[in-house]
């Protein structure tokens, strides 16, 4: 049965071909990769934050949910606040080796 929710159409004024399907700006979810296939990558950034170093996980290949998941263990484990922003994990500090090694015991094994 098909949906007939107004909301969905919303900015649509009329279609008269009965086959007409409306699409709405739903995002597909990425699939998340397995730990093991992940290619993390880490790094320290000064530049644009007035003075302060954070560590920057880069290349995470999945849902956004999975993404904010690893950024709270990675915060809780280092003890420090950061963001979860643009596909990127920010934590607050210098903690570069201690974050890959966190990664690799998570079973992130191809983090750099």
């Amino acid at each position: 049965m098909k949906s007939n929710d107004w909301k969905d159409r919303l900015n649509i004024v009329y279609s008269t071909n009965p086959d007409f399907q409306y699409s709405t700006d739903e995002k597909e979810e990425i699939e998340t990769l397995p730990k093991q296939q992940q290619k993390l990558r880490v790094g320290i950034e000064k530049n644009h934050r007035g003075g302060k170093t954070v560590t920057i996980v880069k290349n995470f290949t999945g849902s956004e949910e999975d993404l904010k998941q690893l950024g709270r263990l990675l915060k809780t484990k280092c003890g420090v606040g950061g963001t979860v922003k643009d596909g990127e994990i920010l934590v607050q500090g210098e903690f570069k080796e201690k974050i890959i090694e966190l990664l690799k015991k998570e079973g992130y094994t191809q983090t750099k």
